[in-house]
């Protein structure tokens, strides 16, 4: 049989074929044997997995599977998830294990670091148990990218890392602030020797010791430098000019100082800038420094300020950012002035923080331009200057169809209709912090759509109506505060659905909202995860709910002025194993017993106070002791409980150390005032620098403490408690003897009040050493003698009562006590001068110590002055020399050397003048 000759076509399509299956054959085959994993590596690789465990907690919650999963005996590691060849060796050159859900220690012998040619080495987002990072890092010396953050390593940082010459990323950063810390040598050769980084985080690294001048000493060659929360202090670096290629600088929430300085404007590629939340606000930016900061500055996306000082700054200058923006964060900057009249210019913005400035006047319509935006936050502008009319508020809502979060507190919204707020987007995240803006009218019938929504404020508003059932259906809700609408009102079924439906609620306040219908009981229906309920104020009538306390998540319990709650709190087998930080119970007829309290040791603040119909009830006995064993507690008011009997003192060692409030007012107890005590509250004897307030940390989010306490003579409600709030009342009980002079060493003290007790003998003038007090009250006891001079020198106090007692003498003269009128002192018979009818006379003129006063151990109270016995013996040696001296030199008829040594001193000092003189102009200059 023949063959019929191939045409020319086939011919050369047949050679096509062939060459390209020849090609593909070699192809394969050079790829297979080329990409295969050197069996030591696929070793090391093995050992290194099978040395830790998969916990889906050890990762964030995005994290989909461990990429350790696919790592299989007998396959090409080179396949593996997260693991790189090198093409032609097969040695394992990279390795990613971001977000795979490791849990362990990482050794020193671990297998890892026998990949010993690795260039890129990502372990983030995992957690290794707090291992040290181990030196042999160091011996990674291909190593370009190295990224350990998120991971849960301690100790220092080795100076081995310095080792990786060519590392061009370096991410050591956390979220837990001294996990990982890098001494000042470290760094310093870190800086000295990565000479081609280009990425640096060490964010939450702690570098309280290296000086922020030495950030200096960086590559000039980075483009990314990530430090915040590092614990960095003392002055910003003068200048930053070097950093040319810089387009991330982040020196957030550190304790950096002085002025920040101009020649920022020469980084010119900055596209992020963050330097908020430096302690106190002493990082300051002058309005030159900002003008050329912002000036030209067209990369420049995100800026946070912060907590910066630019009080200066014209809030109108804003408007000469770039129009780029994405993110703008001024929070509390003393912004004042006119809100700027347009912001149409930053169509990109997506993040607008002004929370907590000055600003003043109209919220612009054309806010409602910036369609882009996620987050708006315009809270907390001083005095309610702040105004958002309904034409504004509707364009807003009508167009920002991506809001996420709306931040509106105390700006003036009392002409906004509450149904209104249901234009905006229904993938609203948070609608909070809507508080104190005058909102009026029926709560909104529906809220469903929001179904996104997982922060929800309208406190101090003056909602009226029902709480409507479909709340229930916003399932992400994690906090619900609509306290103090006293118009509002919830019926048991819609609470019932409500909280049986929101399973990841942690905070829930409800004070003031009307509850008479709910039965107490169904309160234990609650989210598992609630960590914060408020229920004060709330009609809330019938068996005390003492499952509630079965709550494992719970810390901060608020049931107060609920008259109509009866019955008696559980044992103390209900308190085992309960994380309570703030307990309030005011005006409730429950009977307590002492044993719940044992084992409350974190507890912070406990308001134990006008325990009504009580029946038996330990706090009707004598001063509970047992509080004694609460190391935490911070805040403790038992006024009002008929509590009785002598309190002798301390029965334990460090007792109510922490205390920064004690209230045991209008009880009945009685016996010499309890000096013990005041010898161990320690808190008190110390100011608090921290210019905060008393919080407890929930989860994520933090929880103000509130009480109501009296204030300078009157009720008042702390909606939050300053950290430096110092107050001891020990009033309206039956105490006698005299004060003791101990009460002195309580120099943190802000109000102090002993009043309407029985309490004899002087005015103690260690007083006088009480130098942060604002109030005094010794009204109505038994007190003799004069009043102190050294009082008059207390020159923060603004209210003083020592009116109906036995005083006498002259009331001293001096800047504070100008003030007070006779009020202050009436009832004393025996007082005279201002502001008392009756004069005094010559002989009644106040000496420099009131001589009716007992010298006995004063002095000690005094420790950084001068008693007068050392002032009477100094003046006579002084005098003595004097004479001696001036009858030596006239004698002698040589006074020159005297001479010569007065020029001298007198010299040095105008030469130190003029040096301080010039000094001082520099820096007007």
């Amino acid at each position: 049989m023949g063959f019929s000759p191939l045409s020319l076509s086939q011919f050369l399509s047949s050679i096509l074929f062939l060459f390209h299956f020849h090609t593909t054959i070699s192809s394969s085959n050079y790829s297979s044997s080329s990409h295969f994993c050197a069996p030591d590596q696929s070793l090391s690789l093995l050992q290194f997995k099978e040395s830790f465990s998969i916990s889906s907690s050890a990762s964030s919650e995005d994290c989909q599977h461990p990429k350790t999963e696919s790592w299989k005996e007998g396959t090409d590691c080179c396949s593996w998830d997260g693991v790189t060849c090198d093409i032609e060796t097969g040695q394992v050159t990279g390795l990613d294990l971001s977000c795979s859900m490791l849990y362990g220690t990482l050794h020193p012998n671990s297998t890892l670091f026998s990949l010993h040619h690795l260039q890129n080495l990502d372990l983030s987002d995992n957690h290794f148990n707090s291992s040290h990072i181990s030196s042999r890092f160091g011996q990674f010396s291909n190593l370009t990218h190295l990224n350990l953050n998120y991971s849960v390593f301690a100790g220092q940082v080795p100076s081995e890392i310095s080792q990786l010459s060519k590392l061009v990323s370096l991410d050591l950063s956390g979220d837990l602030i001294d996990y990982l810390s890098l001494e000042p040598i470290s760094f310093a050769k870190l800086a000295r020797n990565l000479t081609q980084l280009r990425e640096l985080d060490l964010s939450s690294v702690d570098m309280s010791l290296v000086t922020p001048d030495s950030l200096m000493n960086l590559s000039s060659s980075l483009s990314s430098l990530k430090l915040f929360s590092c614990g960095l202090q003392g002055e910003f670096p003068s200048s930053m000019r070097k950093f040319k290629h810089l387009q991330q600088l982040d020196l957030a929430d550190n304790n950096l100082t002085g002025p920040i300085p101009y020649d920022l404007e020469q980084l010119t590629e900055l596209v992020s800038l963050a330097l908020s939340g430096n302690e106190n606000d002493y990082l300051s930016l002058e309005p030159f420094s900002f003008d050329k900061l912002v000036r030209n500055r067209t990369q420049l996306r995100e800026l946070e300020l912060s907590w910066v000082n630019m009080s200066l700054v014209a809030p109108n200058s804003l408007m000469n950012l770039s129009s780029s923006l994405s993110s703008l964060k001024l929070f509390s900057c003393g912004l004042q002035g006119e809100f700027p009249s347009s912001m149409r210019k930053f169509k990109h913005l997506q993040q607008l923080d002004l929370r907590k400035n000055n600003l003043t006047g109209s919220i612009p319509d054309d806010l409602g331009q910036l369609t882009e935006l996620v987050s708006l936050a315009l809270s907390g502008n001083e005095n309610d200057y702040l105004s958002l009319e309904p034409i504004s508020f509707d364009k807003l809502v009508q167009n920002l169809t991506q809001l996420r979060e709306l931040y509106l507190r105390s700006v003036n919204m009392s002409l906004v209709v509450p149904n209104s707020l249901m234009n905006l987007s229904s993938s609203l995240s948070s609608l909070t912090l809507l508080f104190h803006v005058g909102l009026q009218g029926k709560f909104p019938s529906s809220v469903r759509k929001f179904k996104h929504l997982q922060l929800l404020d309208l406190r101090f508003s003056n909602l009226t109506g029902s709480i409507p059932d479909d709340l229930g259906q916003l399932t992400e809700l994690v906090s619900i505060d609509l306290s103090f609408n006293a118009y509002l009102s919830v019926e048991p079924s819609s609470f019932d659905k409500i909280i049986q439906n929101l399973t990841k609620l942690r905070n829930l306040r409800l004070g003031s909202v009307n509850m008479s219908l709910v039965t107490p009981n169904s309160l234990a229906n609650l989210s598992s995860s609630l960590s914060a309920l408020g229920l004060w104020e709330c009609r809330l009538k019938g068996k005390f709910p003492g499952n509630i306390f079965l709550l494992p998540n719970l810390e901060v319990l608020d049931l107060s002025n609920n008259k109509g709650l009866t019955g008696s709190f559980p044992s103390s087998k209900a308190s085992n194993g309960l994380r309570l930080l703030a307990l309030t119970l005011t005006r409730i007829s429950v009977s307590l017993e002492n044993d719940f309290f044992i084992n409350l040791k974190l507890l912070e603040v406990l308001v134990l106070r006008e325990f009504l119909d009580l029946g038996n009830n330990k706090i009707e006995d004598t001063f509970p002791y047992f509080l004694e064993m609460l190391p935490e507690l911070h805040v403790l008011v038992l006024k009002s409980n008929k509590l009785q009997g002598f309190v002798s003192g301390p029965m334990a060692n460090n007792s109510f150390s922490k205390l920064r409030i004690l209230d045991i007012s209008n009880n009945n107890l009685s016996g010499l005032l309890p000096t013990g005590y005041f010898n161990s509250l320690e808190a008190m004897m110390v100011n608090d620098q921290n210019l905060s307030y008393m919080m407890g940390r929930i989860n994520y989010f933090e929880y103000a403490y509130y009480i109501e306490v009296t204030w300078k003579g009157f009720d008042q409600y702390f909606r939050k408690i300053h950290s430096t709030l110092r107050i001891l009342d020990l009033s309206n009980n039956s105490f006698t003897g005299e004060i003791p002079k101990e009460i002195g060493k309580l120099k943190a003290l802000q109000q102090l009040n002993l009043s309407h007790n029985s309490l004899t003998g002087h005015i103690q003038s260690s007083l006088g050493m009480l130098t942060n007090l604002e109030s005094l009250d010794l009204s109505s006891n038994l007190l003799t003698g004069r009043i102190p001079v050294q009082l008059a020198h207390l020159t923060f106090l603004a209210v003083i009562n020592l009116s109906h007692n036995q005083l006498e003498g002259p009331v001293p003269g001096g800047t504070q006590f100008s003030t007070f009128n006779a009020s202050s002192f009436e009832g004393n018979l025996d007082l005279c001068g201002f502001p008392m009818p009756k004069e005094c006379n010559s002989d009644e003129a106040p000496p420099l110590q009131p001589s009716d006063f007992h010298d006995g151990d004063d002095s000690k109270f005094f420790e950084e002055g001068f008693g007068w016995k050392a002032v009477v013996i100094g003046y006579g040696s002084g005098f003595v020399f004097g004479v001696t001296m001036g009858y030596v030199v006239f004698r002698t008829r040589k006074p020159a050397w005297f001479l010569k040594v007065v020029e001298d001193l007198w010299n040095l000092k105008a030469r130190r003048t003029k040096k301080n003189a010039r000094r001082n102009g520099a820096r007007r200059n």
